[in-house]
């Protein structure tokens, strides 16, 4: 990567100046996911305690890794990086040098490595979006977009969606060929249900079922193909 490391604030230097200018700040990080792979976290920055609408606020998440940092402090890394972006979009970044230190750093490391997909196995469907994502982080940053409601939990294909990544039908294979998708509303408890199964006649042959969950934000999750 043809850049300097040295040429890009650290978090902690942005927050120094935004402390310096607003004395009266106030600071709201917000987890918007927790799991054992990965964190999202939603920073917003006020310029007064006083203040009911945020001056700007940052949105991040860090993966779980088997080893370094990211093994023990994923989720601190995760807010560092939100509220590095959030002071960007306020406006306390050199032009041209919007990621922070630390942000850069990881472009450095990915690039020095081979970095394995955690979402997938390497050449599955979440494993491509994965990788997708990662490289559309690197090479152009995102700016969250104003939440204006409850947080939610978000899946990997509504982040996929926002940065404008491809998003892949959703379609499951069995050992019976392609298996067929059934959903519709329970009898017994009235509630909404998505799921794929096995095309075998026979019921003591057929492949286990590919059922969906419904998240908080209305939308299926699947589980992963290589599971």
């Amino acid at each position: 990567m043809a850049f300097n490391l040295n040429d890009y604030e650290t978090v902690e230097v942005r927050l120094a100046k935004f402390i310096a200018d607003y004395p009266d700040f106030r600071i709201d990080s917000q987890l918007l996911e927790a799991t054992d792979k990965r964190f999202i976290v939603r920073t917003a920055i006020y310029r007064t305690y006083l203040d009911a609408v945020p001056f700007s606020t940052g949105l991040a998440f860090e993966l779980v890794t088997d080893k370094g940092v990211n093994a023990t402090s994923a989720l601190e890394n995760a807010e560092t990086s939100s509220l590095g972006r959030s002071l960007a979009n306020a406006g306390y970044a050199a032009k041209g040098k919007r990621p922070s230190q630390e942000e850069m750093a990881k472009v450095v490391k990915a690039d020095q490595e081979q970095i394995k997909p955690m979402y997938g196995k390497p050449g599955s469907r979440s494993a491509a979006v994965e990788m997708a994502l990662r490289q559309s982080i690197a090479e152009n940053p995102w700016v969250a977009p104003e939440v204006k409601e409850d947080p939610v939990q978000w899946e990997v294909n509504d982040v996929a969606a926002a940065l404008g990544a491809e998003v892949v039908d959703v379609t499951f294979e069995c050992a019976h060929g392609k298996m067929i998708r059934r959903e519709g509303t329970s009898s017994k408890t009235g509630k909404p249900y998505c799921g794929f199964v096995c095309t075998e006649k026979s019921k003591a042959n057929q492949c286990e079922a590919k059922w969906a969950t419904l998240t908080a934000n209305g939308k299926w999750s699947w589980p992963r193909d290589d599971k």
